[in-house]
C-alpha cells in the first residue's frame, strides 16, 4: 500500500490530500482516484510526469499529440518505488492544474481496510473552469468581498453551498470507492 501526498500547487491557502492505494494500482486508475480525492469532476485531459517521463491516455484519435507513455500500462509500483519518490500529475491543460504526488509511507495493505482510501486533507477543491490558480485566487477574492465588482456574479456561479475551507476526508473516501466515469464518458 501507498499512502501518497497530492498538492494542487500555485495555491493558497494550500489545498491537499493524503491518500492510501494498493501499489499495484495502474495508472489510469490513480487518476481517477486523485481525480476524486481532490473534488475534480474527470471530464479534463490528465497527464502524470515521472523521471522526465510523461504517462497520459492516447487520445481518441489514434495516438499522442506529444511523446508519451500509455498511462494504463503502468503502475505506481513502478513509477515511486520508495519514500520520498514524487511525480506531477497535470490536470485540464487549459487551466493549467497541476499537483505533486509524494510517497509517504509503503507498507503492507491493512486487511480490514479498504483501498483506495482518504485519510487527511485540507481545504476544496477549486471549482472546475474556474480559471487555474490566477482566477481561483480571483474567485477568492471576489466571493470573500461583497463590494467586488464580480461578488454577486461569482457567488451566483458557484456550486450551491460550495465553501473554500470545507473539506472533509470521511465523504472523499465514500466518493472514491464510487463507480467514477471515466475519459471515454465525456467523449
Amino acid at each position: 500500500m501507498h499512502s501518497l501526498k497530492v498538492t494542487l500547487r500555485s495555491v493558497k491557502p494550500p489545498v491537499w490530500r493524503r491518500i492510501e492505494v494498493e501499489s499495484d494500482v495502474a495508472l489510469d486508475e490513480l487518476s481517477q482516484v486523485v481525480e476524486t480525492a481532490m473534488g475534480w469532476h474527470g471530464y479534463h485531459l490528465h497527464a502524470f510526469e515521472a523521471d522526465g517521463v510523461t504517462y497520459e491516455q492516447a487520445d481518441h484519435f489514434g495516438g499522442f499529440d506529444r511523446e508519451a507513455c500509455e498511462e494504463a500500462d503502468h503502475r505506481l509500483s513502478d513509477l515511486l518505488t520508495e519514500v520520498g519518490a514524487a511525480m506531477r500529475w497535470d490536470y485540464d491543460f487549459g487551466d493549467g492544474w497541476e499537483h505533486d504526488i509524494k510517497v509517504e509511507a509503503i507498507s503492507p495493505a491493512d486487511p480490514s481496510a479498504t483501498y483506495p482510501r482518504c485519510i487527511d486533507g485540507r481545504r476544496a477543491c477549486p471549482p472546475e473552469d474556474c480559471g487555474g490558480p490566477w482566477g481561483y485566487q480571483n474567485l477568492l477574492d471576489a466571493i470573500a468581498d461583497k463590494g467586488h465588482p464580480r461578488h454577486r456574479e461569482l457567488t451566483d456561479w458557484l456550486p450551491p453551498g460550495w465553501d473554500p475551507t470545507h473539506f472533509d476526508p470521511n465523504e472523499t473516501s465514500k466518493y472514491m470507492l464510487e463507480p467514477q466515469p471515466t475519459s471515454d464518458d465525456w467523449w
